[in-house]
């Protein structure tokens, strides 16, 4: 890693990995690696809860209580104590036992294989505080969806406890470079299972969801320039939407998924315009002397949030996503980078070198209050969960490079691992799936 990044480059991808190449063929089949997660941190208030094996789990080959465990552990909201003993969703449980062992709530469940080949996943969610049921549900699933079973488990389990929605059995999208080849991921939350969606020599940019969570728009370098690319991820089919001289790059959607926000240097210097989702003619939307780049829309679709060079370093601005007015709305700091807005609206997380590093941070926007929420020293590309909780970004560790979610305090963060390939890019897919 060079200790210093070059000044801005004619480019809108300014973190370092961002100026790699793209894409070529389209492959659509289940991702070849498998991750494993290690968790790290401590939050401050968790929810104590113990969550048994469930009955002939082993025996179809998805521990599918573990799994709910390392989601709920990975909001930093919850914490797991051991539940030893032979439980499902039938057993008879004395909750006055499990609330002096520390426990405020208890899972247990089964999976049992029907008649018909399918599974019928089955638990119980216990309150040992108040001593009564909360949850009693069943699921019946191919064998294919059994993981995604165990994520919607921890779904319904996290918002029961919590009030608020899970984002387990959400997907998130990545790049994975594996010695001279580019994949494009969609994996579920945790990193696992999924499919490859598009494989190439070349390599791929900017992945970023449609909000119906059924298209990816991305970068490809394939015709050896900056190609904006639409993808629909049921068929595979792709489109070209920006082809235009020059660089087109960093596509953003609008909440309604009506219009994609772009950057386009077709005119000179790379600027932000807007364009329909079919494709069409764009329109522009900032004319400065600098470079506009990385465009983001505010949940509310009021604003576009931008990076611009345009005060003599890279910077984060706003403007009403119209066009209009541009705000300037990082001011410490003398390079950032990478914004991604919350989706109540109310924080921007972003990259900030701090000395020689390159770190996670995020904003308050009310109030200007600054969190720095790493200490690693090569960070990219945040994006929220879907509920905002959660951050996912890219970071350098010994090794490679890795993908990590955090907490919004950076107490408990996530490392998803793979051997042999260096990942990059992620994006945190919308809920509905």
């Amino acid at each position: 890693m060079p200790a210093t990044r070059p000044p801005i480059p004619p480019t809108d991808n300014w973190p370092r990995r961002r100026v790699l190449a793209a894409l070529g063929g389209l492959l659509a089949g289940p991702a070849a690696a498998q991750f494993r997660v290690e968790i790290s941190g401590v939050g401050a208030t968790q929810v104590p809860i113990a969550i048994a094996t469930f009955r002939d789990e082993a025996a179809h080959g998805v521990a599918i209580a573990a799994l709910v465990r390392a989601d709920l552990e990975r909001s930093g909201l919850f914490r797991s104590l051991p539940a030893e003993g032979v439980l499902d969703e039938r057993s008879t449980v004395d909750l006055t036992q499990w609330r002096a062992r520390g426990a405020d709530a208890l899972v247990a469940g089964s999976v049992a294989r029907l008649a018909d080949g399918r599974f019928d996943v089955r638990y119980k969610l216990w309150d040992a505080v108040r001593n009564e049921q909360l949850l009693g549900q069943s699921k019946v699933v191919l064998a294919p969806d059994l993981r995604l079973a165990a994520h919607r488990v921890a779904d319904e389990i996290h918002e029961k406890l919590t009030g608020e929605r899970g984002v387990y059995a959400t997907r998130i999208a990545y790049v994975v470079r594996i010695g001279r080849r580019y994949e494009l991921r969609v994996t579920d939350a945790d990193g696992e299972g999924g499919q490859v969606a598009l494989t190439s020599p070349e390599a791929i940019i900017s992945p970023a969801w449609a909000p119906d969570g059924k298209r990816l728009a991305y970068v490809s370098f394939e015709m050896q320039k900056a190609v904006v690319y639409v993808q629909d991820l049921t068929t595979g089919a792709r489109r070209v939407l920006a082809n235009f001289r020059g660089s087109n790059s960093a596509p953003a959607w609008s909440p309604d998924g009506s219009r994609l926000a772009v950057t386009l240097s077709q005119d000179g210097l790379a600027q932000l315009y807007t364009m329909a989702a079919g494709g069409g003619s764009p329109t522009r939307l900032t004319v400065s002397s600098g470079i506009d780049t990385e465009p983001v829309y505010s949940a509310d679709g009021r604003w576009i949030y931008f990076v611009s060079d345009r005060g003599g370093g890279p910077q984060i601005y706003r403007l009403p996503s119209s066009g209009g007015a541009v705000d300037r709305v990082t001011f410490e700091g003398s390079y950032n980078i990478s914004p991604a807005i919350s989706p109540d609206g109310k924080l921007l997380a972003f990259i900030s070198r701090r000395g020689q590093s390159y770190r996670l941070m995020t904003q308050d926007l009310d109030n200007g209050t600054l969190t720095a929420l790493t200490d690693t020293d090569d960070d990219e590309s945040p994006s929220f969960a879907p509920n905002g909780r959660l951050l996912v970004y890219a970071t350098r560790q010994p090794g490679g490079d890795v993908l990590m979610t955090t907490t919004l305090d950076g107490k408990i963060k996530t490392r998803l691992l793979t051997s042999g390939a260096d990942m990059r890019e992620p994006s945190w897919g919308p809920f509905g799936r």
